[in-house]
């Protein structure tokens, strides 16, 4: 599976595609939307390349009331990181003043392969927007994220095929004490996904982000390892939604958050793209569902075998 489809909405707001400059499209309210920025990353010649449409998208509305940017494709994003991006973001500071929301890297396949797309050290905007409460990022290579402070952030969403160990552990790391929504894709080594449920001990012991209430740790190879790591995990006490969603979760994980701590608390348990039995998947089911909670065991997966050497293959929901 790869992503197919475009964000329709961002940070609870329709998204709007800013249109090329010989449209005639009638613009909405500056901040009645979530803008989306975009270029080709397969830029031409008479192609309109991501820096100039996003000085002419700032001189185009009222820019002091846009809430919410949604970054897409740039030119050749597959070679080129993002660093002029976030930088041309960043000098836009003055002028984004009521920004609260960004997504960078809006890309599908046609544009760009998930694990294609060339990121850079982006807590620099969370220093130029210390208002910011929404932080979403697609992409893994290149992508840097050291511990960082940030007071107002409440979101934090990151979309990879691999994410690398530093990244999780400068994630892990960093003080962002009104973060309510922690949302990892760990992936696959593969494409770079090195991290361990070590590498998340402070998120998992409690110690970081006190006000956290959704915690989603998905489209892990290591899904049961995560899933037992929860398990007994301090932090699940107060989370009310948990998503251990679009991995290779089998029977292993799935009875080892059966054992573990009550989860009857949560309001919410996705399992969705799973390779759990029937018969584990009826347990889970019998010991959540009666008391209120909503489980989403949807999306059941067949493992593959090689019929020569006998190998079991299971896979990811999202890698390359």
């Amino acid at each position: 599976m790869t992503i197919g489809h475009h964000l329709q909405e961002f940070h609870g707001l329709p998204v709007f595609e800013f249109p090329d400059a010989e449209a005639r499209v009638e613009l909405p309210d500056a901040g009645a939307v979530a803008w989306r920025i975009s270029s080709p990353t397969y830029c031409g010649p008479r192609d309109e390349p991501w820096g100039p449409r996003f000085e002419r998208f700032l001189k185009a509305v009222d820019a002091g009331r846009v809430r919410a940017l949604v970054v897409g494709g740039w030119n050749e994003a597959y070679d080129t990181s993002s660093a002029e991006v976030v930088t041309a973001l960043i000098g836009a500071n003055d002028r984004l003043s009521g920004l609260e929301a960004v997504f960078l890297g809006d890309m599908v396949m046609e544009d760009c392969e998930i694990s294609w797309i060339v990121q850079s050290d982006v807590t620099p905007l969370l220093a130029a927007y210390p208002e910011l409460r929404g932080l979403g990022v697609r992409g893994g290579t290149g992508l840097v994220f050291p511990p960082v402070r940030h007071t107002g952030l409440r979101g934090l969403r990151v979309e990879t095929g691999g994410l690398p160990a530093e990244v999780v552990r400068g994630i892990a790391g960093s003080d962002l004490p009104a973060l309510e929504d922690l949302e990892l894709w760990l992936g696959t080594d593969e494409y770079g996904g090195d991290g361990t449920t070590e590498d998340l001990a402070p998120v998992l012991d409690g110690a970081s982000f006190p006000a956290l209430r959704r915690l989603a740790l998905r489209n892990s190879v290591i899904q049961d390892e995560l899933a037992a790591a929860v398990a007994s995990a301090p932090v699940v006490a107060r989370i009310e939604r948990l998503d251990l969603s679009m991995g290779v979760l089998t029977d292993e994980g799935a009875t080892a958050l059966l054992e573990g701590q009550p989860l009857t608390h949560l309001t919410h348990l996705d399992l969705s793209h799973h390779y759990v039995s029937d018969s584990v998947r009826l347990r889970v089911l019998a010991g959540l569902e009666p008391h209120g909670v909503t489980v989403d065991l949807s999306d059941e997966q067949e493992p593959e075998e090689d019929d020569e050497d006998g190998d079991v293959f299971r896979y990811v929901a999202v890698a390359e």
